[in-house]
């Protein structure tokens, strides 16, 4: 019970979210506003609340992060060697790249809050809060490695260090890992005020995934974004599986691990392949493709 205890929720918003814009109760500018509402607000004030909110015992689990990071670096390393062999062209490797790696945090964090409750929530944010500058540096890097311009050394710098310090998330996992250090528990109109918060981020950021999710975006592209996935929510979660074992994780940062391994792909792929010249068109169906066919890894996640 435990899968459809989990999954179900995550999916039916998701489910929702694709209906309320075919029968055009949602549009564009709605999701858009809401998008941007959960990224710079509501989400990294969910994240903040659950780290720093924390007990202030609760310390990094280092194997853990170790076993992710690997992982991750792995299924990065051969994306890149599936990108020379299989002859990806420039403009679409960039977006393939991503779509091997990079994870949807917001349905990560629905179903980690469903199935794994608080702890596995700490968790899960700090995971978030060290992994994705990790995972921003190899994608930014790989991008403009791929576009065709010669950036300089100085350029590139600059572009990846402006994709960290302005990521809302990483600045809310840090500030909350930092508060929580201070063993002060959130004053009550505060710890109200981000509760309430909470309960409107995780369905907005669902009800948007939902709307943007669209076959029509698949075209010419099911290969590539099939490759992708299958690269993305079999291969890296086997690997993942693999280091935890091996480096001894303990039982609930396991199941955290294994969800996160199996999340698919985030759709902020979508954007910065848009920014730095690589498919717009491949990161749309590589979205949609691991989106709809992560339901089985995390399924077996759950299970593990």
């Amino acid at each position: 019970m435990i899968v459809i205890n989990s999954l179900f929720p995550v999916f039916a918003l998701l489910i929702l979210g694709a209906a309320l814009k075919h029968f055009k109760l949602t549009n564009d500018t709605f999701l858009k506003t809401s998008d941007r509402l959960v990224y710079f607000i509501f989400f990294p004030a969910l994240l903040f609340w659950k780290i720093g909110g924390a007990a202030s015992d609760i310390t990094i689990d280092w194997p853990f992060i170790a076993a992710v990071t690997a992982s991750v670096l792995l299924v990065y390393i051969i994306s890149g060697l599936y990108i020379k062999l299989f002859h990806v062209s420039d403009y679409m490797a960039g977006s393939f790249s991503q779509s091997c790696y990079r994870f949807n945090t917001y349905i990560g964090m629905a179903i980690i809050i469903v199935a794994l409750g608080d702890s596995g929530v700490h968790y899960f944010g700090i995971l978030v809060g060290l992994i994705i500058p990790i995972i921003n540096v190899l994608a930014v890097s790989t991008l403009i490695w791929f576009s065709g311009k010669k950036y300089t050394l100085k350029a590139r710098s600059i572009i990846t260090v402006k994709a960290l310090i302005s990521n809302p998330l990483i600045i809310a996992c840090l500030a909350g890992i930092l508060y929580a250090r201070f063993n002060i528990p959130l004053p009550v109109f505060i710890d109200n005020t981000l509760r309430l918060i909470s309960l409107t981020t995780l369905p907005l950021a669902l009800i948007s995934i939902g709307a943007a999710l669209s076959f029509k975006s698949i075209g010419n592209y099911i290969k590539p974004a099939l490759a992708a996935s299958v690269i993305k929510l079999i291969l890296l979660p086997t690997i993942g599986y693999m280091l935890l074992r091996l480096l001894a994780v303990e039982p609930l940062p396991f199941k955290v691990g294994m969800v996160f391994f199996a999340l698919p792909t985030s759709t902020a792929i979508y954007i910065l392949s848009s920014q730095l010249a690589s498919d717009t068109k491949l990161a749309s169906a590589a979205i949609v493709v691991s989106t709809v066919l992560s339901f089985g890894p995390l399924s077996i996640a759950l299970l593990l």
